[in-house]
């Protein structure tokens, strides 16, 4: 039986909390380097602090797919994990800004920062991936890139919030600065409110939300009562069998998405640096310039969030979804490899607002291409949770090699823009290798 039309107002519940996970994520990955720079990371080794986020995801998000595939309470199967992942994350969320906080030493607390960051990713990726599964779940292949488009929407504008919060509390009077290795109230007071805005959005979606029963499951999603615990048979479910059965759109997309998280990884891992060198003209972590630039660093990304809403309303008007695809990854590179141009600070909206057509085009069209392809593959849930890997692999491969590229480029931060945007360029051409059927 076909799966029914949604209204907007139930496609946007079924979405609505990832606007409160989204501003835990952009708050992650716009000061994540900027805490660990304060708290007296070599700028060399900034990268290797990016390995856990993404390594986390790639452990994780397969498990909770495949978890969430087999699980059927009375309060749904993807649910109780966007919960229990939401929960963890306001919990470490309070702990992480405050590494430099507790009177441990320089050692103990990026330790302490390190595990915080192991477990706020964790539950991060806990609380994402159900939004995604239940779009898949939920949602007939008509109404599929309307419910992608709306969790783009919500997803930009949690980052906006997460991203501009910093400059904000600065504004407002909370103290910028802080003594030698102590993050700023800035920050810290970023977090909490992050923290508390993601809490009430997961709760308006669990309360607004009703899962089907096994039932309605099976019978919308065409598989059996025998074999609904598993969307399939339960010999073909291991994750080895899914990924030699998986369609190659699945593989070809991923590549794509190889050369796109790599680029992306170092704008998160570098941009604080390299805004205070081109605008700021400093390198020292500890100075008033550099925190400024880490302020006006998530002013950018948000004015990247605000060019992927704009940019994701001008994809549905391609006739060619690859093109688009293709064009808006061309036009991201372009704004990488002009942001070591302009030492006007807000000269920098044009790379940006560039950056954020890639960043739109990234967020929506994976999951349609894929989704699409794995119609009558059954476990959806697991193919979610593993082709997520083509987000984190590339990542923790770039972060792996920042520290080494960054120093064969003369140590200059800004000059890794330059190789995020070579990135996003190689990328755009792997999106024509995809095919638009199953095969």
């Amino acid at each position: 039986m076909e799966k029914p039309n949604l209204s907007f107002w139930k496609l946007w519940n079924l979405s609505f909390g990832f606007f409160g996970v989204q501003i835990a994520y952009a708050l992650q990955s716009a000061n994540i380097s900027r805490i660990f720079a304060t708290l007296g990371a070599d700028p060399h080794n900034l990268s290797y602090f990016w390995i856990l986020p993404p390594l986390m995801g790639i452990l994780v998000q397969p498990i909770v797919g495949t978890a969430s595939d087999k699980t059927w309470t009375r309060w749904g199967r993807r649910i109780p994990y966007l919960f229990i992942g939401a929960a963890l994350a306001v919990l470490v969320m309070c702990l992480l800004p405050n590494a430099g906080s507790l009177g441990l030493t320089v050692g103990a607390a990026m330790i302490f920062g390190l595990i915080a960051l192991m477990f706020l990713d964790t539950s991060i990726n806990m609380a994402m991936q159900p939004f995604k599964m239940l779009v898949g779940d939920m949602v007939n292949e008509k109404q599929k890139a309307k419910a992608y488009s709306i969790q783009s929407f919500l997803c930009n504008a949690g980052s906006v919030a997460g991203y501009v919060f910093p400059f904000v509390f600065t504004w407002l009077g909370i103290s910028n600065v802080a003594e030698k290795g102590v993050v700023p109230n800035s920050v810290i007071w970023s977090f909490y409110i992050g923290a508390a805005i993601l809490i009430l959005c997961v709760i308006y979606t669990v309360s607004k939300v009703k899962e089907w029963n096994p039932q309605e499951y099976a019978m919308y999603n065409g598989v059996s009562e025998k074999s609904k615990d598993s969307d399939n048979s339960d010999d073909s479910g291991n994750w080895i069998t899914l990924l030699k059965n998986a369609p190659s759109t699945f593989w070809r997309v991923g590549l794509v998405q190889f050369f796109c998280w790599a680029g992306f990884l170092y704008m998160w891992n570098y941009s604080t640096g390299a805004i205070a060198e081109v605008v700021w003209n400093t390198t020292d972590p500890a100075s008033e310039a550099f925190q400024n630039a880490g302020n006006w660093v998530g002013i950018l990304f948000a004015v990247q969030a605000i060019g992927s809403v704009i940019w994701a309303a001008v994809l549905p008007q391609f006739k060619n979804i690859k093109m688009a695809y293709a064009v808006s990854l061309v036009l991201g590179g372009i704004g990488f490899v002009l942001i070591p141009m302009f030492s006007n600070q807000y000269m920098q909206f044009v790379p940006f607002l560039l950056i954020g057509c890639g960043w739109a085009a990234m967020l929506a069209m994976p999951f349609t291409f894929v989704t699409n392809a794995l119609q009558g593959y059954g476990h959806m849930g697991a193919y979610l949770g593993l082709f997520n890997g083509t987000i984190c692999l590339p990542q923790i491969v770039a972060a792996l090699c920042g520290g080494g590229i960054l120093s064969l480029i003369g140590s200059h931060q800004s000059s890794m823009m330059i190789v995020a945007g070579v990135f996003l360029l190689i990328g755009a051409a792997c999106v024509f290798s995809i095919k638009s059927n199953n095969k």
